[in-house]
């Protein structure tokens, strides 16, 4: 059996401003190791602790040494339940009075080095390649000679201001890197976490009783040896990111993960649903909740090239569902289903999506005066093509007769819900529309995954090209090399003017050029943003 090592950390006591092997903080002085001599146990390996009337008692190797007044090693280890800790001495990592790692209240032990196994509830998933017996030096070889420290702590995301600042992060070895079809995963992820803290509460959740027993040691995979990392060196190596598919291939429903071509869905339903247990993002009128909005639409031939904002209006009218609140993360899925059909040839992601009338108790403007709107008439949603649609279907009681006064225009209206408190202040007061921004586009061609991830906030903050594949080393047996470009061109390409002009110049997706055509060919997944909830998440 072989373990799988969670972290390479660097825990000891702080002295000055530098780190020491030894601690002087009491009388007792200890001389750290970083693994367990004569066994494959270092920090970070998960492993099975035998005592005395405890079992299944399972944790991460934190810290390994030597007490000054024993000859024998002690292993200091984050356990992952706390009930079955109710004969231990347990402390948050402290051990005689000397800080030796950082854990909850409670959740961790100090035991001999003898008392110490690999967990044999997980199995090699590659032959001979273990990641428990395999050096860090072989790592880098395998891998390409890049090194990939676990960073700890809470390290906050990239903002890149203009494009001179991307340029200096961008170029080749940047971002995550790909490895056995990984690509599915390596886009969401640096989608989700390089830029921005949306989904940032998944990093730090404490775990509660209804987790499963794996949620702290997944969730310190992906903060510490995926997310930290992208965020400090702009790095993350092949082998960190496989800890995360394993635990996601062995602890969900969702099987393959380590080795087959997925979709980002799959990943997602995963990792956020049935491991880490996250609330999801959207929450519908219909009483369904959901991490992702697919659209769902009919197929409109006067569109040539429609926005995200058309299509996503169209979906929910067609559903006659709402949202029930304002969402901090919005993730959109395009209408196509599998990796070759697409609905529309080219569809324009727009950069802020409009959510006012998606909103269930969102106060709206009267579509003819500008009024508090107290009506919705569905049959009112306008023509796609000419630009008006669900904000068409919002009327005060006096112009929702007016319009309605024709014989012929026999439309159903229904009363729409808002806040009392709201109704006083409204004739004093601009109607505000609620707004999303969007942050990455994920894209797919021939079933390989890329994403453009923006890397700042506002309209014309820089974006970047990220492909986790972008190069192969070494032929069959190598290793893939991931690549960060800058795409100075994308805010242009996105605007109302940009996207009309480059769509109308090349009739031909041949004639696009490389990445403006994945952008609005390939566009897979699109993820907003709402800056004003995500505080509060």
């Amino acid at each position: 059996m072989y373990n799988i090592p969670l972290t390479v950390l660097e825990f000891s006591v702080p002295k000055r401003d530098n780190y020491l092997e030894v601690s002087e903080l009491s009388n007792i002085k200890f001389q750290k190791l970083h693994e367990i001599p004569g066994t494959k146990l270092t920090i970070g390996s998960l492993v099975e602790v035998f005592n005395s009337g405890v079992t299944d008692l399972y944790g991460v190797i934190r810290w390994i040494g030597i007490p000054s007044n024993s000859k024998n090693i002690l292993v200091g280890i984050e356990v992952e339940d706390d009930p079955s800790l109710r004969n231990l001495n347990t402390s948050d990592g402290t051990y005689n009075g000397v800080r030796l790692f950082q854990c909850r209240e409670g959740g961790a032990i100090f035991v001999p080095s003898n008392k110490c196994a690999s967990d044999r509830r997980f199995v090699d998933i590659e032959g001979s390649y273990s990641f428990g017996a395999v050096s860090t030096d072989r790592n880098s070889i395998k891998f390409g000679h890049v090194d990939c420290p676990s960073v700890l702590g809470a390290v906050p995301p990239l903002v890149i201001k203009d494009i001179d600042g991307l340029e200096d992060i961008c170029g080749k070895f940047k971002g995550i890197q790909g490895h056995h079809n990984s690509c599915y995963l390596d886009a969401t992820l640096f989608s989700m976490f390089t830029f921005t803290s949306v989904f940032d509460s998944i990093l730090y959740r404490k775990p509660n009783s209804e987790d499963i027993s794996h949620y702290s040691a997944v969730q310190n995979v992906l903060r510490d040896e995926i997310v930290n990392p992208l965020r400090k060196n702009v790095f993350v190596r092949a082998d960190r990111v496989m800890k995360l598919r394993t635990f996601l291939d062995q602890l969900s429903s969702v099987s393959g993960l380590t080795s087959e071509e997925k979709d980002p869905e799959e990943f997602l339903n995963s990792l956020l649903s049935q491991i880490m247990r996250v609330e999801p993002f959207l929450k519908l009128s219909s009483g369904q909740d959901s991490y992702f909005y697919q659209l769902f639409v009919e197929k409109d031939e006067h569109l040539t090239f429609p926005t995200v904002q058309q299509l996503f209006e169209q979906s929910f009218h067609s559903s006659d569902i709402k949202l029930k609140e304002v969402p901090s993360c919005l993730i959109i899925q395009m209408p196509r289903f599998g990796k070759s059909y697409k609905m529309y040839p080219r569809i324009l992601p727009s950069q802020v999506l409009d959510i006012t009338d998606i909103i269930e108790d969102s106060p709206r403007q009267c579509s003819v005066c500008g009024k508090l709107a107290e009506f919705e008439c569905r049959e009112c949603f306008g023509s796609l093509q000419l630009g008006s649609g669900l904000e068409c279907t919002a009327f005060c009681q006096k112009c929702l007769k007016a319009v309605h006064m024709h014989e012929k225009r026999s439309h159903e209206s229904k009363k729409l819900s808002v806040p009392g408190d709201f109704k006083v202040m409204a004739d004093n007061m601009t109607l505000p529309r609620l707004y999303m921004e969007l942050f990455a586009v994920v894209c797919i061609e021939t079933s390989h995954y890329v994403a453009f991830v923006k890397t700042g906030s506002g309209p014309d903050a820089p974006w970047c090209f990220f492909d986790s594949m972008a190069d192969r080393k070494g032929e069959k047996n190598g290793y893939n090399i991931p690549e960060m470009i800058s795409v100075p061109e994308l805010p242009e390409w996105l605007s109302d003017e940009g996207a009309r002009h480059i769509n109308e110049r090349s009739a031909n997706d041949k004639a696009l050029p490389e990445h403006a055509k994945r952008l609005f060919c390939d566009a897979y997944m699109c993820m907003y943003q709402s800056t004003d909830v995500m505080m509060y998440h």
